[in-house]
């Protein structure tokens, strides 16, 4: 089978690997449809520990798939069945799981970042991500391209929680990638009264915009003005930074009403770190700064939910369809930020 497989910094090769064999307690999928995330993306510049010419890794973990072989020791599932995975599977006896954060697990395992993902033709399934839940049937109506794109929407959605947006809330979202759209769309969905978006790139937020009905963007140089003129000298009630950049997260407080809520959703090199905030804004006006990070799989289900009863419009985000032997060509679409979300189709 074909395969997207990462060797080191700066290697990505496309292979002819044998299809997985599968154990009794296992499932063979044959995927449909995988995604590019950002993080693939960095994985691909930056290589990834362990990963080397010896121990290569198949990339991927946004995926659609359906069930090509179920081992004779599974439950449930059967040959032909549409899924969909949270691919990130916890150990399941630690305390972070046992609460139900499989993806906070010391010791998580995760489809295309230290085990095999879906990069390929073929995905071989392990039984604890079957007896963990991960596996999902997807939804009628909802197409393999929505599934695979419900992964970072689970992820959106572990951060819409945290920041608890409410019915007649100011929100600013400040990035106009795949991941700011979905933050503005869960905050639509909410109730916010404003939902508004800042981006360098006006081509960007007019693509965002497009996507988000009602959404407000702006993208000149008095974003503090802008603020307060949209929420009648206010402030935020939520601030959303959805891109990784240090001088954002600072710039965040001084925008903010009592008692609001920021996140910071997606890290900062570690190369720009610490990023220096003014800690005197918190304490007086109360505010709730916090960050979420990948998703569990309550998040995904619930997610894969919002789609099929059109709650959440992620057809939209998919500017760009490859298939696996033009994989290369997608990645570095992906590394330009062409268009948003790039996705192989099987």
């Amino acid at each position: 089978m074909k395969s997207l497989r990462l060797y080191g910094p700066n290697d990505i090769r496309l292979d002819e690997v044998p299809v997985p064999a599968i154990t009794e307690d296992e499932i063979l999928l044959k995927t449909d449809a995988a995604a590019i995330c950002g993080t693939d993306v960095r994985m691909w510049q930056n290589g990834y520990k362990g990963v080397d010419e010896e121990h290569p890794l198949i990339l991927g973990h946004e995926f659609a798939a359906t069930i090509a072989q179920v081992g004779a020791n599974v439950p449930f599932y059967k040959k032909g069945m549409q899924v969909a995975m949270a691919p990130n599977i916890g150990c399941g006896i630690c305390d972070k799981c046992v609460r139900g954060d499989f993806h906070l697990c010391d010791d998580y395992k995760a489809f295309g970042i230290n085990m095999d993902g879906a990069f390929a033709e073929y995905i071989k399934v392990p039984g604890e991500a079957l007896t963990h839940g991960n596996l999902m049937t997807i939804p009628e109506g909802v197409s393999p391209e929505e599934a695979a794109v419900n992964e970072p929407l689970s992820c959106v959605y572990n951060g819409f929680l945290k920041c608890d947006v409410r019915p007649g809330d100011f929100v600013l979202v400040v990035g106009s990638g795949p991941i700011g759209i979905m933050h503005a769309q869960l905050a639509k969905m909410a109730g916010a009264a404003k939902v508004m978006m800042n981006d360098l790139s006006e081509e960007r937020l007019a693509e965002s915009a497009a996507i988000v009905d009602g959404m407000l963007t702006y993208h000149g140089g008095d974003l503090a003005g802008y603020v307060l003129k949209e929420t009648g000298g206010k402030g935020l009630d939520v601030a959303v930074v959805a891109c990784p950049a240090p001088q954002v997260q600072a710039a965040m407080l001084p925008l903010m009403n009592y008692g609001g809520r920021v996140i910071f959703f997606g890290g900062v090199p570690a190369g720009k770190q610490p990023v220096a905030i003014d800690t005197n804004i918190i304490h007086y006006k109360e505010l709730f700064i916090t960050g979420s990070t990948r998703a569990n799989i309550c998040h995904f289900r619930k997610t894969l939910g919002f789609i099929a009863e059109g709650l959440v419009d992620v057809k939209g985000l998919v500017t760009a369809r490859f298939r696996i032997e033009d994989i290369l060509e997608a990645f570095d679409c992906a590394r330009q930020a062409k268009g948003l979300k790039n996705v192989i189709v099987f």
